[in-house]
């Protein structure tokens, strides 16, 4: 059975940083592209990054730009997300995905269950 569980959220004041991780169980994902989304309250799911397993290319969405970097460790089955000079609307739950394409999107295989980050001012 395929598992993906985040860890590292929690509440931080703005300005501070966090590092989630998404760890996978089940099966290797060293050839799948993993990805990070977030739901703030009231909102619809939305992008935030991705990284590509054929090139290590990633992708991030505009808000997060400059400030959250998506990693992974194949070996731990493991991927991250860095996230720096956080700011009180990066406030959400969370979500790793993994997906066999070159994207991640809401289609894409695996998801975890998320994990709250909440940015104070």
């Amino acid at each position: 059975q395929v598992q993906l569980i985040e860890s590292g959220g929690g509440l931080v004041q703005a300005g501070g940083s966090l590092r989630l991780s998404c760890a996978a169980s089940g099966r290797a994902f060293n050839r799948y592209s993993l990805g990070w989304f977030r739901q703030a309250p009231g909102k619809e799911r939305e992008f935030v990054a991705a990284i590509n397993w054929r090139d290590g290319s990633t992708a991030y969405s505009h808000s997060v730009k400059g400030r959250f970097t998506i990693s992974r460790d194949n070996a731990k089955n493991t991927w991250y997300l860095q996230m720096n000079s956080l700011k009180p609307e990066d406030t959400a739950v969370y979500t790793c995905a993994a997906d066999q394409r070159r994207v991640v999107d809401e289609s894409s295989e695996y998801w975890g269950q998320g994990t709250q980050v909440t940015v104070s001012s």
